[in-house]
């Protein structure tokens, strides 16, 4: 606890890196839970993909779940 899963377009690794080491920090310090407690996973979906797999797929599927949807605060 907590497991994380971003799905994004393909980034080069130094991205990838910086962006979870932000989110890890982050993590670190308002969820209340030690390092070895954090999962994080990155996955690439091809930019043909996404519509298909993330926007008809998985976001509808999750909406009740979704804290910020097209840009916009769910809170």
């Amino acid at each position: 606890m907590p497991y994380i899963a971003v799905k994004g377009y393909p980034k080069d690794e130094e991205t990838k890196k910086k962006v979870v080491e932000e989110i890890n920090a982050v993590f670190l310090k308002y969820w209340g839970c030690p390092q070895k407690a954090i999962n994080i996973s990155l996955e690439a979906i091809d930019p043909a993909d996404w519509d298909e797999r993330i926007t008809n797929g998985e976001i509808p599927q999750n909406k009740e779940h979704m804290m910020i949807l097209d840009g916009e605060r769910q809170y």
